[in-house]
């Protein structure tokens, strides 16, 4: 049995999909749904059960639901870079982590977890992925500190010989409408144009970059899953590992791609930046994925304008979500 919490979320609903391609379907997807559309992405996925996740960690917690449990993917966490709460994060990202952590390791059952890209910070430290450089990192929001501060106990107390965790880029792609304001550009972009003809995007405020010239690691969200389930089996690698593309792109270039997926003129406009962003904002990130190929994945991802046409044109345009 495997356990995928964040089941009903983007990444989550996506590693479920792509494993009922491979023909795995004995599934338990765990979450919180909440009064959001975030259901609409079980609909066409088959799974064995669906669990609360406060009742699964209840399970968890009280030992009763070991057996025949071979992996928890964990991709449940609260994913807002801008959530203030900061007691709620360190509850659901960093608690509830080390709990399934825990027991995984006591039951020989593989475990996998999201951390983030958000990890690096400013990215001045560089996005090396070594175990021990999660030490130095200096995020620049709650979020992900909340992430390193896993990463930095699972290091401390030797879990990351045992399992994953996968440092998540800007990760794009269907199944991400419930996000709200979280939702990737390529998805906000895409209303805007279809109501305005144009897009907005941030100006810069570093002297280093031009407006709409910051770049960002921008990885689709099927080559995050085949990235993430190349663990599943491989149980003798572990550790931390950068989940992108090791190309960095603009957003000009993004919403370029865009507006050629749907066939529309290109017309941005560029405006300022709220000020409560400005010092948290990534002006370049740049996922370093030597480590992921030197522990044998040699698929490459897609470019940045075929991911766009897929997701505009075969699920944007046509309103569906995986596994419709």
């Amino acid at each position: 049995m495997i356990v995928v919490t964040g089941g009903a979320g983007f990444i989550g609903s996506a590693i479920v999909w792509r494993l009922n391609q491979l023909g795995i379907q004995n599934i338990i997807i765990v979450d919180e749904l909440g009064k959001d559309e975030k259901w609409k992405n079980l609909v066409g996925l088959n799974y064995a059960d669906y669990l609360d996740k406060a009742a699964f960690l209840e399970r968890i917690e009280t030992n009763n639901t070991s057996v025949g449990i071979s992996a928890i993917i964990h991709m449940g966490a609260n994913s807002s870079t801008t959530e203030t709460d900061a007691d709620h994060l360190m509850k659901n990202n960093y608690a509830y982590t080390k709990t399934l952590a825990l027991f995984c390791v006591k039951h020989n059952a593989r475990f996998i977890y999201a951390s983030s890209a958000a990890t690096y910070g400013d990215g001045s430290l560089g996005f090396e992925d070594a175990n021990e450089n999660c030490l130095n990192l200096r995020p620049l929001n709650m979020y992900g500190y909340s992430k390193n501060l896993f990463d930095i106990y699972a290091y401390k107390n030797d879990l990351l010989k045992n399992i994953v965790g996968v440092k998540y880029f800007n990760v794009f792609g269907p199944n991400e409408e419930h996000k709200g304001d979280m939702r990737s550009v390529v998805n906000k972009a895409y209303l805007q144009i279809l109501e305005t003809g144009s897009v907005k995007l941030f100006k810069s405020c570093h002297p280093d970059y031009k407006d709409g010239e910051q770049m960002r690691d921008f990885v689709y969200v099927k080559d995050a899953v085949d990235m993430t389930l190349f663990f599943l089996n491989n149980k003798d690698i572990n550790g931390l590992y950068n989940i992108g593309t090791a190309k960095a792109r603009t957003w000009n270039d993004l919403v370029t791609a865009l507006f050629k997926a749907m066939g529309k003129p290109v017309n941005i406009e560029y405006v300022d930046m709220p000020d409560h962003l400005k010092e948290k904002y990534q002006y370049f990130t740049l996922a370093n994925t030597e480590k992921i190929k030197k522990a044998g994945y040699t698929t490459p991802t897609r470019e940045l304008e075929d991911s766009v046409t897929d997701y505009v044109q075969n699920y944007l345009m046509k309103n569906k979500r995986l596994g419709e």
